[in-house]
């Protein structure tokens, strides 16, 4: 059993953040710290005879260290990083053609939500959006042009948790590709490929970098004829990150165990002390049993990480007095850095989704989503607390 009845750890995934993909012998000079080599072209003994590299928009060697390195977290055979996550998102989607449909979970990220309904659908690929909790939704949204199923699990903000198995038990029979957003949760706490997923996705922005000063996005499979058709797409696309930011994620990622560890531990404690707040109706925690898919959380994930939501009993006037009086919680879009944040999806991060859309799914004026970071859990919760008060006074 692994903590509070979460799945068990996967050994060695410290070691792996620390040593995959970079050997000091594959270097000249035998560095023990990854090079940052920022040359753009390589020299070639003759026309189109290199060793290696020839362009690095094709590949560089910072790179494909930390490529390699997140395609072993994963327990995957190949990563591919990109410039954002929206970026990695848009290589994903552009393997369809026109007139193909792409059945994606009705609770994800705006940016993603955007990008489906005021780009995909434009360039003729059909989206439809369903509540994936439900598996009979999902098989019944199924068309005869679905080529790919997108999920988020947990989904932003409303913090669902996807039974993974199931939708790979739906989508293999049709030859349909499944794709899991595992941003919320990192390789640490939840490994999609070992449920039969197709394509792990991740905005390395958040936990994966974690410390706020990296845009970048990665992709990790196994299947080798996907691998080729992303890697020229990758390529063909050019979103690819620098090699300066693909330094900061590897050495960000050799702290990746702990930090999740962290994150873990006071976000729950948070979580607790919320759900004894007399102006909380809800918190929307996948750790807490009170969660509708809780015992689906307890199959697939190692425990949640920092990021979570929770309904008070105002309404707009209180959600923006209670995030301006916050003190150590910082008002700001994003997650899964060492600093916490606080933000209201519907002036924020959701605001580009349709208020028909939010008001549906409940995303409104009272849900706070909150990224808690590595603080000590005392203070965030007195800063909640004094600015509960002055919110609700």
């Amino acid at each position: 059993m692994g903590d509070q009845g979460f799945l068990k750890q996967k050994s060695g995934f410290a070691t792996l953040a620390i040593r995959a993909g970079q050997d000091p012998d594959k270097w000249e000079s035998k560095a023990v710290v990854m090079p940052i080599v920022t040359a753009t072209t390589f020299k070639q003994t003759g026309p189109a005879e290199y060793k290696e590299f020839d362009y690095s928009r094709s590949g560089n060697p910072t790179r494909n260290s930390l490529e390699e390195c997140l395609a072993a977290l994963d327990g995957g055979k190949y990563g591919l990083t990109f410039a954002s996550g929206l970026g990695a998102i848009t290589t994903v989607v552009t393997l369809l053609n026109q007139g193909e449909h792409i059945l994606c979970c009705d609770d994800v990220y705006g940016g993603t939500n955007r990008l489906l309904r005021n780009v995909l659908e434009r360039h003729g690929i059909e989206v439809s959006f369903a509540d994936f909790t439900n598996v009979e939704y999902i098989k019944n949204s199924i068309k005869e042009n679905t080529k790919m199923i997108w999920v988020e699990t947990p989904t932003n903000p409303l913090l669902k948790v996807i039974d993974m198995e199931a939708v790979v038990k739906i989508a293999k029979p049709k030859d349909i590709v499944v794709v899991v957003d595992n941003t919320f949760l990192t390789p640490y706490l939840q490994r999609p490929l070992d449920f039969g997923v197709d394509i792990v996705l991740y905005s390395i922005t958040k936990y994966m970098n974690g410390h706020a000063d990296v845009i970048m996005g990665a992709i990790v499979v196994n299947d080798d004829a996907l691998e080729k058709k992303l890697r020229f797409l990758q390529n063909s696309m050019g979103i690819v990150p620098s090699p300066m930011d693909c330094y900061l994620v590897s050495r960000s990622l050799k702290t990746l165990a702990i930090r999740m560890e962290q994150h873990k531990k006071s976000s729950l404690i948070v979580a607790n002390w919320l759900v004894k707040h007399p102006n909380i109706i809800e918190v929307l925690h996948p750790g807490l049993p009170s969660h509708p898919q809780y015992e689906i959380a307890k199959r697939q994930m190692s425990g949640h990480s920092g990021t979570f939501s929770f309904r008070h009993n105002g309404d707009l006037k209180e959600s923006q007095k209670l995030l301006r009086a916050l003190k150590m919680f910082m008002v700001a879009e994003s997650l899964g850095g060492y600093e916490s944040l606080a933000e209201l999806p519907t002036l924020m991060t959701h605001a580009s989704v349709p208020a028909e859309q939010r008001a549906a799914l409940g995303i409104t004026h009272n849900l706070i989503r909150i990224s808690v970071g590595l603080e000590d859990v005392e203070d965030l919760i007195q800063d909640l607390d004094q600015s509960f008060k002055v919110a609700f006074e």
